[in-house]
């Protein structure tokens, strides 16, 4: 039985799976694909189109189409069967496969306003059996353009003479054009348009019709079929279209607006996806589809059909809808949505971890304290108010116990929802805000991973970049919570802000400033703003600042800390770091720059501390019990930079330790035969980053650890305009058996906590190493001091245990980043890894030393107590007794 046909993914050079219910088969053999062409070569990524191709009623190879080559490979394994290079391939651009089960394979490539060249390969041996030069001085790309219907004909559209033009690609060496003005076809003005076509199956031809794009809502079913060209229907107000085929019956479905006046605005969001032949153009009764989305939501983006034999043997059919989101919904008859999935979570670029709201009673709590007192009376009655609130929580709270005692655990539901949001007693469950590269944000509850609350940022382009910064959290009773997110355009530079409350997910009624500029930098500063939201300078590319929230408190206070703000700006094609400082008059000057030569190395990275990173320890006590001082500097800048020079014997990769005040070169090293990508954590006193030996063939950790020595230059007070001494720097490195996919350090309240690695490997783990692993002091002969110190003698090879792994057996696929946050256990770092999947976690570096035990016996720990108590009683009486007694002799 064969699996029906969908219709392609957009800009995809394979074809679509060709069932929804073999869909999972189909994406994992296309995977196992890409693994094998990627083993067999690596330079096997970039391809501009790929093809299955099928011999005697089976597909046994995959074609794959690079710049100038064309592979064939085994669909089994993956190992190449042959390879042969393309002629004219600097000048044409090759962009099309076709074949369809004769033998052959058919290899089409444009020169842009001159010719097509189209040819013909013998699947066997890769032979060129045929090369055609097609005249074509109107063709400016294949892509969309162009399509095969029927017999290997090709069909492309000229949109400037309102024509299309045909070949067929194994008989004709010329085109021949045919005008569309006797079907009253109308092209849209400043539009591109576009072919869709279908071919059932890689072993049999394409259908002769096909779709021709007009405009973005207009769609015309055509039919070319031995040389006559015929107009089947007209659809005027269209989204979408698709194919789909079962057996020997197609169908082309159409997506349109419920409301039939506009069907790419659509703002009642209502959608009908209807079917009809694509022989006769004629639609199918029964079996019309409605669905809606959300008000002021992304739009359809991507239609597929999936078709069906029923139990009765008629014919069923379901709908998986794609919208600019990259959300996806599966639909069926009439309208139900079987599933939908939320797919931009598999692309997280940033997030944010924020405190949930406080609880009724609490916020009663901070209403009564936290307020000016307004007369004994007042004060009295705010009193009796929040503690009759109090007492209703509570008993509200007994009843609540008492009513799920009497049901049996599995039928007991805490469902989580934006209405009963609260803070829990240590501050372990948050909101994680998570930004998405498809400009929609998400508010996942963390301890059950529920979606509370989505929001999609219509106006944000493709590869745009986004940095989001928590402006007020929720400690400011009655202030809400406020998120500002920085979108920033790739094309065009430009920036715009996003203002929302975190918890809820709506927009804030704050007017964020409009940006004229493209912005540079951004720096959150401490000062705050009479409403408790910190101040967000955004620097743009004429250096002039701009201040958000710009109130007149926020601006005395600017120009009262103006001399201690600095901030710096990276130029990587230049290789130009800037340090510049801020002036009363909130203009700025540049103070300092430091050069790397570009056509020697590359900056690859630039890190600084965070912000809410806390230091508890200032030193550490030595064996002889003195105290060797952190150089604690929180304006330190770690640069990492690559040689541009990629020979195995030549590269290197070099660090720059930078005062981001002074542009003091604190400390540079290079590790020669050395290559990325790398990987940095950057936090109190050390760095570490980890690179790829080309000598020794391995992955390698270099820790650096900056030291003031055994007397503190300033205790009170750190300035980078007075330090006359450079720190003392120690440097170690290790052997690291394994890649590394992304790395990062906890953190905690205060910072009492022992600090550990998080390293996400490319198997899916989450190591936790120690940081006391990498300590650069680590001595290869153990001394006596070094016992005193718990120092771990040096081993050069860090050993990846498996007890070491935070995630067990849930596996995280393509990792990108980890990210850490505090919670209010000192003993606890709340962990979240992202990636294609989303894995959320709390760990315990010094293990829980503030939180009682599991197996904590409150039993004999409560009958000690009460027996000592009533011993005491007992004592205390017999005491009196005896005093009595002795007073009477």
């Amino acid at each position: 039985m064969s699996c029906p046909e969908l219709t392609p993914l957009r800009n995809s050079p394979f074809p679509a799976p060709p069932n929804l219910l073999c869909f999972q088969a189909f994406r994992t053999s296309l995977s196992l694909l890409f693994l094998m062409l990627a083993t067999e070569n690596t330079k096997m990524y970039f391809f501009q189109a790929a093809a299955l191709v099928g011999l005697q009623d089976t597909v046994k190879y995959v074609a794959v189409l690079k710049k100038a080559a064309l592979s064939l490979h085994y669909l089994s394994n993956g190992h190449q069967k042959w390879v042969e290079h393309l002629p004219e391939s600097e000048s044409a651009q090759y962009q099309l496969l076709y074949s369809h089960g004769t033998g052959v394979i058919h290899v089409l490539g444009a020169v842009p306003q001159s010719h097509l060249n189209i040819l013909t390969f013998s699947a066997e041996d890769g032979e060129i059996t045929k090369q055609v030069r097609v005249a074509a001085p109107w063709l400016q790309s294949l892509e969309g353009a162009c399509g095969v219907v029927g017999e290997a004909v090709l069909v492309c559209v000229d949109t400037a003479t309102h024509s299309l033009h045909v070949c067929s690609l194994g008989t004709e060496q010329e085109m021949k054009q045919i005008p569309l003005q006797s079907l009253e076809l109308e092209f849209a003005d400043d539009f591109q348009a576009r072919i869709l076509a279908t071919q059932p199956s890689v072993i049999s031809a394409s259908r002769t019709q096909f779709f021709l794009q007009l405009s973005p809502s207009h769609f015309s079913l055509l039919q070319y079929n031995h040389g006559l060209l015929s107009l089947l229907r007209d659809f005027q107000q269209a989204a979408l279209v698709s194919f789909a085929t079962t057996g020997e019956k197609t169908v082309a479905a159409v997506l349109t607006c419920r409301s039939e006046l506009d069907s790419l605005t659509c703002s009642n969001q209502t959608y009908n996806i209807n079917l009809y032949l694509v022989e006769t153009g004629q639609r199918l009764l029964d079996t019309t589809i409605t669905f809606s989305l959300e008000q002021g939501g992304a739009k359809p983006q991507q239609l597929y059909i999936q078709v069906f034999l029923k139990k009765d043997d008629s014919v069923g059919y379901r709908a998986l809808v794609q919208t600019e989101d990259h959300m996806l919904i599966f639909l069926q008859q009439p309208g139900k949505i079987v599933w939908s999935r939320e797919e931009s979570l598999a692309e997280v670029v940033c997030l944010e971890m924020v405190d949930l709201p406080l609880t009724g009673a609490q916020a009663e709590l901070e209403g009564e304290f936290g307020k000016k007192a307004d007369g004994l009376l007042g004060m009295f009655l705010k009193r009796l108010s929040s503690q009759l609130i109090l007492l209703q929580a509570w008993t509200a709270h007994l009843w609540k116990m008492f009513y799920d005692a009497r049901k049996p655990r599995s039928q007991i539901k805490n469902e989580i929802n934006i209405d009963n949001l609260a803070r829990d007693e240590f501050n372990l469950q948050k909101m994680m805000v998570m930004v998405t590269a498809s400009g929609k944000l998400f508010g996942i509850e963390s301890s059950s991973g529920t979606i509370l609350w989505k929001q999609y940022l219509r106006n944000v382009r493709p590869g745009s970049s986004f940095k989001l910064m928590v402006q007020r959290t929720t400690a400011h009773f009655p202030h809400p919570p406020q998120c500002t997110l920085l979108v920033k355009d790739k094309e065009t530079k430009m920036s715009f802000l996003y203002v929302f409350n975190p918890v809820f997910g709506k927009r804030s009624q704050v007017a964020p400033p409009v940006l004229k500029r493209p912005i540079l930098q951004t720096l959150l500063l401490p000062i705050m703003d009479q409403d408790y939201a910190k101040v967000l300078l955004l620097i743009d590319d004429e250096y002039k600042v701009t201040a958000f929230p710009a109130t007149k408190n926020v601006l005395r206070q600017l120009e009262e800390i103006a001399h201690s703000i600095y901030f710096y700006l990276v130029d990587a094609e230049q290789g130009k770091l800037s340090g510049f400082r801020l002036k009363k008059d909130l203009s700025t000057e540049e103070s300092w720059e430091v050069v790397i030569p570009p056509e020697v190395q590359r900056i690859v990275a630039v890190k600084g501390k965070r912000s809410n990173e806390h230091v508890h320890s200032q030193g550490r006590v030595m064996g002889d019990r003195s105290v060797l001082y952190k150089s604690l500097n929180p304006n330190l800048l770690a640069v990492v930079t690559e040689s541009t020079d990629t020979h195995h014997e030549r590269t290197f990769i070099g660090i720059y330790l930078i005062d981001g005040v002074t542009g003091r070169i604190i400390h540079s090293s290079v590790q020669k035969k050395a290559k990325g990508p790398v990987h940095m954590v950057h936090s109190e006193n050390w760095v570490v980053y980890q690179y790829w030996n080309t000598k020794a063939r391995r992955n390698e950790f270099t820790v650096l650890e900056l030291y003031e020595g055994t007397e503190q230059y300033n205790a009170t007070a750190f300035s980078s305009l007075d330090r006359p001494i450079l720190p003392q720097v120690l440097q170690q490195s290790y052997i690291f058996p394994s890649a590394i996919s992304a790395m990062e350090a906890t953190i905690t309240e205060r910072g009492i906590t022992s600090r550990h690695l998080l390293i996400g490997l490319p198997s899916g783990a989450i190591l936790s190493l120690p940081k006391a692993l990498l300590d650069p002091r680590r001595p290869e002969i153990p001394t006596e001091q070094s016992r005193e110190e718990n120092l771990i003698p040096y081993s050069p090879d860090v050993q990846i245990h498996a007890e070491r792994f935070i995630n067990y057996n849930q596996t995280i696929s393509r990792m990108r980043g980890i990210y850490t946050a505090p919670s209010g256990l000192e003993s606890t770092c709340l962990v979240v890894v992202y990636g294609l999947d989303i894995f959320q976690t709390r760990v315990y570096p010094s293990k829980q030393f503030d939180v009682l035990k599991d197996d904590y016996d409150y039993v004999l720990i409560s009958s000690v107590l009460f027996g000592l108590v009533f011993a005491t009683m007992i004592t205390k009486r017999l005491a009196q007794v005896k005093l009595l007694n002795r007073a009477w002799r």
